[in-house]
C-alpha cells in the first residue's frame, strides 16, 4: 500500500522526460531535464520496491542504490537550471557539485558514512543517516539556493513571455526543494515521507509550464516565427514608401508656399525625405528578420557548411550594404592591418557586423558625439576584429548580461543581437568580449582561429604595429 505513491509518481517522471525529448528533441536544457526525471524515476521506483522489503540485508542494498541517485539529484536540478538561465559561468559549480556527488557515490557501498544502515518504520525500512550525509544536505541547500537565486536573476530581466515561464519554473523548483523534508527520516523521526507528494506537485506546475507556457520551447525558433510574419507587412511598407518616393518629389515641385501656408521649406524639405526614411528603416527591419532566421536554423551553425573567407571582403561588403542614415557614414572609420582568413560563413559574419554597426550608432547617437571605428588585425595567434565606439558606454551592473538572450535595457529592441553574434562566432570556434566604460566607450572584440593561406603575413609582426590591439583586452 505505501509503494503504490512513488510507483505512480515514477512513472509518470520518466513518461514525461521521455516524452519532452522526443517532442522537443535533444538539447541542453531538454536533456538535462530528461536526466532529472530519470534519477527521480529511479530513486522514487528504489522506494516503492524498498517499502515492500521484509529481508534486511536486501532492503540496505536497495537503500544504497536509491540513495545513489539522491546524491545527483539536487546537482542535476541545479544542471537544469543553469540551462534554462543560460547561467553559463556557473557550470564549473555544476561540475564541481557533480564531482562531490560522485565521491560520496564511492563512498556509498564501501563504507557507513553515507547510509549508516536502516531504521524500520511502520511502512517499512528506510535508510539511517551515516557521519557525511550532513555533507550531501549542506550542499544540497547550496545548488538548489543557487539554482533558485539564478531563476529570480532571471526573472527580473526577462521579457513578459519568459517571465511566465520562469515564475512556474521557479515555483515548481521551490516545491520540489520542499521534498527535503523526507531527510528527516534519515535522523530517526518516524513519518511516511511525503516528498512524493511535492515531487508530484512540483511535475503538474512543469507539465502546465511546458503545456500553457513552452517552457523548453527554443526562442530563437519563437522569435524566428515572428520575424518571418513580418516580411509581408514590411514588404508592404517598403511598397508604399517608393510610391511616396515617386510622387512626393513632384508634388513639393508643384506647390508653392505662400505667407499663410502652413508648410514652410523646413517642412516641405522633410517631406521630400520622408520617404529615404522609410525605406532605410524597413531595410534595417529585414536585416534583424534575416538575422533571426538565420539563427533560427540549426544547420546553419554546423562546421560542414563553413569555408575560408577574407575579412576585408566581408567587412566591406557590410559597410556597403549597411543602411546608413543622414551623416552616419561619416562617423565610421575601417581600418584592415590583415587581410587575414577565418573558417565560417561569411553571410552570418556580415550579421553580427550589422549587428555590432548598429549598436555602436545607437550609442553614438544617444551621446550625441563620438565616432565608430573597425578593426582588423592578427595577435598572439588569433584573428581579431574589433568594433569600437566612443559612445554613452555600458552600465557596470548591465555590462554582464549583454549577451543573454532577451536582456535589453532599450525601450524597443529584442534583446537577441548580441546572444546571436556570440552563437554566430562559437560556432566559427572563437571568442567574443565585451568591454565598457559609461560615458566613454564600448568596445567588441571577436577572436576568430586562423585559417591562414601560404604567404599570410606573420601574427605577432602585424600586432606590434596596430595600437588598438594592446587595448583590446
Amino acid at each position: 500500500m505505501y509503494s503504490i505513491l512513488p510507483a505512480l509518481v515514477s512513472a509518470l517522471f520518466i513518461g514525461y522526460g521521455i516524452y519532452v525529448l522526443s517532442s522537443r528533441g535533444p538539447s541542453r536544457v531538454s536533456l538535462t531535464f530528461f536526466l532529472v526525471c530519470v534519477l527521480t524515476f529511479n530513486w522514487q521506483a528504489a522506494w516503492a520496491l524498498l517499502f515492500q522489503m521484509r529481508d534486511e540485508s536486501t532492503a540496505l542494498a536497495i537503500a544504497q542504490l536509491g540513495y545513489l541517485f539522491i546524491l545527483f539529484l539536487p546537482t542535476t536540478l541545479y544542471h537544469f537550471i543553469t540551462e534554462l538561465t543560460g547561467a553559463r559561468a556557473d557550470r564549473r559549480w555544476v561540475y564541481t557539485s557533480y564531482a562531490l556527488a560522485f565521491l560520496l557515490g564511492l563512498l556509498l557501498p564501501l563504507s557507513d558514512w553515507v547510509v549508516n544502515g536502516l531504521n524500520r518504520y511502520f511502512y517499512g525500512f528506510y535508510p539511517r543517516a551515516g557521519s557525511l550525509h550532513p555533507l550531501h544536505l549542506l550542499q544540497t541547500m547550496l545548488v538548489i539556493g543557487r539554482g533558485l537565486w539564478l531563476l529570480y536573476q532571471r526573472l527580473q530581466l526577462a521579457v513578459s513571455t519568459e517571465r511566465a515561464r520562469l515564475r512556474y519554473c521557479l515555483l515548481s523548483v521551490l516545491i520540489y526543494f520542499a521534498a527535503a523534508i523526507d531527510y528527516l527520516c534519515n535522523y530517526g523521526l518516524s513519518f511516511y515521507p511525503p516528498g512524493v507528494i511535492f515531487i508530484a506537485a512540483s511535475l503538474g506546475l512543469i507539465a502546465q509550464a511546458m503545456v500553457r507556457h513552452n517552457l523548453l520551447a527554443d526562442p530563437m525558433a519563437a522569435a524566428a516565427t515572428i520575424a518571418h510574419e513580418m516580411r509581408t507587412p514590411l514588404a508592404s511598407i517598403r511598397g508604399q514608401a517608393r510610391v511616396l518616393a515617386r510622387s512626393l518629389p513632384e508634388l513639393i515641385r508643384g506647390y508653392q508656399p505662400t505667407r499663410e501656408s502652413p508648410l514652410g521649406d523646413a517642412q516641405l524639405k522633410q517631406l521630400s525625405e520622408i520617404a529615404r526614411s522609410i525605406d532605410a528603416e524597413v531595410q534595417r527591419s529585414n536585416l534583424v528578420v534575416d538575422m533571426l532566421l538565420a539563427a533560427a536554423r540549426d544547420g546553419v551553425f554546423q562546421g560542414e557548411s563553413f569555408r575560408p573567407h577574407s575579412i576585408r571582403a566581408c567587412v566591406t561588403e557590410a559597410m556597403a550594404c549597411y543602411p546608413f542614415s543622414g551623416a552616419e557614414r561619416d562617423r565610421v572609420s575601417v581600418t584592415v592591418h590583415a587581410d587575414y582568413r577565418f573558417h565560417g560563413s561569411d553571410v552570418l559574419l556580415m550579421y553580427v557586423l550589422y549587428n555590432l554597426l548598429k549598436n555602436a550608432l545607437l550609442a553614438v547617437q544617444a551621446a550625441r558625439r563620438g565616432s565608430v571605428e573597425i578593426d582588423c588585425f592578427c595577435r598572439e595567434h588569433w584573428n581579431w576584429l574589433v568594433v569600437t565606439d566612443t559612445g554613452q558606454g555600458i552600465a557596470p551592473d548591465v555590462l554582464p548580461h549583454v549577451f543573454d538572450p532577451f536582456y535589453t535595457t532599450r525601450r524597443v529592441g529584442t534583446g537577441m543581437g548580441l546572444a546571436f553574434c556570440q552563437r554566430v562566432v562559437t560556432a566559427f570556434g572563437g571568442q567574443i568580449r565585451c568591454e565598457s566604460e559609461l560615458g566613454s566607450y564600448t568596445r567588441i572584440s571577436i577572436l576568430l582561429p586562423p585559417d591562414a593561406l601560404p604567404g599570410d603575413a606573420p601574427r605577432e609582426h602585424v600586432a606590434e604595429h596596430h595600437p588598438v590591439a594592446h587595448q583590446a583586452e
